[in-house]
């Protein structure tokens, strides 16, 4: 799909079903960049990122404009706002990981990175399957995504924490605190990511508790 063009009649389940296949490239590069073997090159990966990013806020400027312009809208209109806002924010904050890789020159991904980047790119696999399913009006099997949503970004979180724990042993020296400084912030970055995730399964759970 090209950046900025849409068929007229593009429906609104279209459009995030577009906004959750781009979050879920995002997060599978990202993923991909992460790995020891793939450290390389960053800043062509980060720019691959960044473009999912853009196209997102295009994805997500179209659902506004179109909610803007529909007087009826098939699902209740704060809840596609809702909907829509927290998918883009689980995209800048991927993007906001990447960035960070760059800006900090890191060296080499951390154990701990490589597995929060997989369980995220996991949950927004997993996202995108809830949007599919909403769209055929399988209100069952989106409660039992958002159960799996939430389930991974538990996962996440003790590994957020059990990185937190890591990072704060044997701190005896200043480049030991500039270490820190760096990933705590981008693995603070993915936890959020993670937390949008399941913002993203409160919402489709309450749109399902409205029209199943």
């Amino acid at each position: 799909m090209k950046l900025g063009l849409f068929p007229k009649e593009i429906d609104f389940f279209e459009i995030f079903d577009m906004a959750a296949s781009n979050l879920t490239k995002a997060a599978s590069l990202f993923f991909n960049l992460v790995h020891v073997e793939n450290f390389n090159n960053i800043d062509i990966k980060t720019k691959d990122i960044y473009e999912c990013e853009q196209e997102g806020d295009i994805l997500t400027h179209e659902i506004i404009k179109k909610l803007n312009k529909t007087f009826v809208t098939p699902i209740d209109r704060e809840d596609l706002y809702t909907l829509a806002s927290r998918l883009d924010d689980v995209l800048d904050l991927i993007w906001a990981a990447a960035e960070r890789l760059m800006v900090f020159k890191i060296k080499e991904p951390t154990k701990e990175v490589t597995e929060m980047a997989k369980d995220l790119l996991m949950t927004t696999e997993v996202v995108q399957k809830a949007i599919k399913k909403l769209k055929e009006k399988k209100y069952s099997h989106v409660q039992e995504y958002c159960i799996e949503i939430n389930r991974l970004e538990n996962r996440i979180d003790r590994t957020f924490r059990d990185a937190l724990g890591k990072l704060f042993e044997d701190v005896d020296e200043i480049k030991d605190c500039v270490f820190i400084i760096k990933w705590k912030e981008i693995y603070e970055h993915l936890e959020d990511a993670s937390d949008r995730c399941e913002d993203v399964a409160n919402a489709l759970e309450a749109i399902v508790l409205k029209n199943a």
